[in-house]
């Protein structure tokens, strides 16, 4: 009895088990072999027939003399680039509109409702309708800017060139940062009312209230946030593929995009593999240093 008991919770936790290792062990352990061979269409039929490659994918990858190492080391650049504006613009975001709808007014419930409608779409379909908003001639952001405000006397092109970076980081924090406030209005829920209460009453302003009541609280919640906020945009696929199309340009080649097309284009998916494995290697060291980080500036009673 004492060892069904003992038992219990491991057989409730094997079938998660099971799917994980399913889901993503095998596959990445498939990539990782794949990262060793000489993969390309001639093997595609019969991948245990490619040629080994040691190292060599890897060193073409990190190779910044080359072209395939210079267009990867841009596109890591374009990356964090829009991970950083996401990830800090999100959260200011966030966390200024859970502030605000903290007080009871009439409306506040439809707010928090609108709020949310960009997390609760489905990114095809928001990535598309932003798409056909940002076309030269026929979107309605020039022609908001452009017939209506007169910022510019040119219709610019938003899904090609350099404006293509500005166009991308639009959509991702659009649709980014309601998580961040819906996460950050459920942890203030939990900060007592009166603490900003008697902070008034001693003479805090709404700023000071902020630094030294909101954001002490907020702490462990924006730990999570802004990890996931991070990895969600680094690893994001779906809106570059979605909004540009297979060929994304320069300025908004993500590196989970550059790999798709290193592997699926090119058909050079030992290259592809080993670049995976290194964006895999670089979040895990980032998250883990991040995590010591800040589990070391949390006051030891939190």
């Amino acid at each position: 009895m004492v060892l069904r008991r003992r038992a219990l919770p491991y057989l409730l936790l094997l079938p998660a088990v099971l799917a994980e290792l399913v889901v993503h062990l095998v596959p990445m352990v498939t990539g990782l072999w794949m990262s060793f061979k000489e993969l390309t269409l001639l093997y595609i039929r019969n991948w245990s027939e490619a040629p080994g490659a040691g190292l060599d994918n890897y060193k073409v990858a990190v190779d910044v003399n080359g072209a395939i190492g210079q267009d990867l080391l841009r596109s890591f650049g374009v990356t964090v680039a829009i991970t950083v504006l996401t990830v800090g613009l999100s959260w200011v975001m966030g966390v200024g509109a859970a502030i605000l709808l903290q007080e009871k007014f009439r409306g506040r419930g439809l707010l928090r409702a609108v709020f949310l409608v960009p997390y609760a779409l489905p990114v095809y379909a928001s990535v598309i309708t932003w798409s056909f908003l940002l076309q030269r001639d026929t979107g309605l952001v020039n022609h908001v800017l452009v017939d209506q405000l007169g910022v510019t006397g040119d219709r610019p092109f938003w899904l090609i060139g350099d404006n293509s970076f500005w166009a991308l980081l639009t959509v991702i924090v659009w649709k980014s940062w309601p998580f961040a406030f819906l996460v950050l209005m459920a942890g203030l829920q939990g900060v007592d009312r009166e603490m900003y209460e008697a902070a008034a009453i001693d003479g805090a302003g709404m700023w000071r209230q902020i630094r030294h009541i909101t954001l002490p609280a907020l702490r462990p919640i924006n730990q999570v946030v802004v990890l996931v906020l991070f990895l969600w945009t680094f690893n994001d696929f779906n809106t570059p593929f979605v909004l540009f199309g297979k060929a994304a340009p320069p300025a908004g080649d993500l590196v989970s995009v550059h790999i798709y097309q290193s592997s699926f284009v090119t058909w050079n998916f030992g290259a592809g593999a080993a670049m995976s494995v290194l964006l895999l290697l670089f979040l895990l060291v980032v998250t883990v240093l991040y995590l010591i980080f800040t589990s070391r500036r949390r006051p030891a009673h939190a």
